[in-house]
């Protein structure tokens, strides 16, 4: 890991999978695990900041739709009511182990544009001064990149967005949670025979290809993404751990430099 006073500020990254169940319904028991855990390791002392997918599959779970909306305008105002949703639940579960959460909707743009991302970190660091914890997300209701069936994922899920947040803020530790233990040599899904990797230090061709790449039904939005983010954590000296987001005690062992999921870091 790297020094102490770096690896206190910490960027979570939770995934849909992990908030919603298989039904199409709130996962409320990982909701409060998380805001439980993420709570108390701020309470340790640590800076937490929390990149939250979701936004649909919550809104379309409070607007009891059947199945997740395939238009993409339709997904934007599904996003819409998701996130109001989503913002009232982590306010409600963190509230309820004394913490106060703030909201920042993203676009690429904002990230890009040097006077917007100054102004970005300038608002982070005020929030985590003022001592809440930050949830992030994009904001699909007016960006199309990532939700737009077809089309380039620009922030890929927002496993991208959140290694682009932890460069923002000079975050220590970036960790995403994701429906996977880690990064295997197979894909486990399909192969019992598949081994996790401990630990990785380049993202190169030969870790590129493991992961599946794009156009397969297991690289696209899934691990390909968190190699993107591990690329670009690599690249600003921060370590990223992927690790199973049903068990949120994890958190405490990885914060601690406990093996857990895969790391990647230049450190070997």
């Amino acid at each position: 890991m790297t020094e102490t006073t770096h690896r206190k500020r910490v960027v979570v990254k939770v995934g849909t999978s992990t908030l919603i169940h298989e039904t199409g319904s709130l996962n409320l028991q990982n909701i409060d695990h998380l805001s439980r855990a993420l709570s108390d390791l701020k309470g340790i002392g640590h800076e937490i900041i929390l990149v939250s997918s979701g936004a649909i599959g919550i809104g379309a779970c409070k607007l009891r739709m059947p199945q997740r909306p395939a238009q993409l305008r339709l997904k934007q105002a599904t996003a819409a009511v998701g996130q109001c949703e989503m913002m009232h639940l982590y306010d409600k579960f963190f509230g309820e182990y004394g913490q106060t959460v703030a909201q920042i909707l993203l676009t690429r743009e904002d990230v890009d544009h040097p006077h917007r991302s100054e102004n970005l970190k300038a608002t982070f660091e005020a929030l985590l001064e003022m001592g809440t914890i930050p949830v992030v997300n994009e904001n699909d209701s007016v960006a199309f990149d990532e939700i737009e069936t077809g089309r380039t994922k620009v922030l890929g899920d927002n496993d991208t967005l959140s290694a682009l947040v932890a460069a923002l803020v000079n975050a220590g530790l970036l960790i995403l949670l994701s429906d996977i233990d880690g990064l295997f040599d197979g894909d486990p899904r399909s192969n019992p025979n598949a081994r996790l990797i401990p630990a990785v230090h380049e993202i190169n061709g030969a870790v590129r290809a493991i992961a599946g790449g794009n156009g397969t039904s297991w690289g696209t939005g899934g691990m390909s993404t968190k190699l993107d983010a591990a690329e670009i954590a690599l690249e600003n000296g921060i370590d990223m751990v992927i690790t199973n987001g049903k068990n949120m005690e994890n958190l405490y062992k990885i914060v601690n430099g406990n093996p857990v999921g895969t790391l990647f870091s230049r450190t070997i």
